[in-house]
This record gives C-alpha cells, sequence and structure tokens, in this order.
C-alpha cells in the first residue's frame, strides 16, 4: 500500500516532528509513506470570506499539483464519516482488496479546504466534531494508520 498525506505547511514544533517521525518509522514496515507539504498563505487579521476563499483556492491548487490520477483522495474533515479504529482499519483493508492501492490523504490548513479540492475526493475522513490543528492531525492520522496495520495483522496494541 502506497500512502501519501497532503497537507498544508510545516510543522515547526519539535515534539509534533518527533512524534511525526516515530509513526513514519513504525509505518515503514507496513505501507509505503510519504507527506508531502505544501506552502501555506498568510491569513490577515480580519479576513473577509472572499479572501479566505482565495486561500483555500491557492493551498488547493499547491495540493492538487501533487495528486495523481490513480490516487484515492480522501479528505479529513469535520463533516466526513466518522469510524472507530477497527472499523477504519476494515475500510482501508477493504480499500486496498479493491485495488486502491494508493491513498492520499488531505489536511487542510488554518482555514480548512477549498471544494476545488473536496470535489475531488473520493470520500471524507471525520476524526471527531471538534476541530484540532493540522499539525496535530497530522500525528493523529498517522497513529490510527499504525493502529490500522496492528489491527488488520493481528498484532497486540493497546486499546
Amino acid at each position: 500500500m502506497n500512502i501519501k498525506i497532503l497537507c498544508v505547511g510545516k510543522i515547526k514544533e519539535k515534539f509534533y516532528r518527533d512524534a511525526i517521525a516515530e509513526y513514519e518509522k513504525r509505518l515503514s514496515r507496513y505501507c509505503k509513506l510519504s507527506i508531502i507539504e505544501v506552502a501555506d498563505e498568510k491569513t490577515p487579521d480580519k479576513c473577509s470570506e472572499t479572501e479566505e476563499q482565495l486561500i483555500k483556492e491557492k493551498e488547493a491548487a499547491r495540493l492538487l499539483s501533487h495528486v495523481k490520477d490513480n490516487d484515492h483522495l480522501i479528505a479529513l474533515a469535520i463533516d466526513g464519516k466518522g469510524y472507530d479504529s477497527v472499523s477504519f482499519a476494515g475500510h482501508l483493508e477493504q480499500l486496498a482488496v479493491s485495488g486502491k492501492s494508493n491513498l492520499a490523504f488531505v489536511i487542510g490548513g488554518s482555514l480548512g479546504l477549498h471544494n476545488d479540492i473536496l470535489c475531488k475526493c473520493k470520500e471524507r475522513l471525520s476524526f471527531s466534531a471538534m476541530t484540532f490543528p493540522h499539525q496535530l492531525m497530522r500525528v493523529i492520522l498517522l497513529e490510527q494508520l499504525y493502529r490500522s496495520y496492528r489491527i488488520q495483522n493481528h498484532e497486540p496494541y493497546h486499546k
């Protein structure tokens, strides 16, 4: 399985970078993982809705430049489908069995994802109705991917 994580912005905090590096290492025995960061746009204070849409549109164009035709795009979005860990593992396994071996998860910036990219996504995934910083979402996604592989392989992992 090839897993690509497309995300807006760089991780500045060392503790997030350390956690991401740890899960990259753990996942390396299960899949080919790549994390692609695109530049985020500066959001001015008291930004209008039009300005927000322009910012999201620019970020979406950068993200889409890394999408290939055979990528199965999954947007991380509050309005997406929620899973428990076992169901998520089963869903990923079903995608692999059905020939979708190139998954691309998309994490937007602080303003979220533009409709241009949401329309291209085959599905939307939600980890919670709460909003999380996009840096933390990377760690959460990687942890759940790792947990999914452990579940699929009937390997122990804390509950």
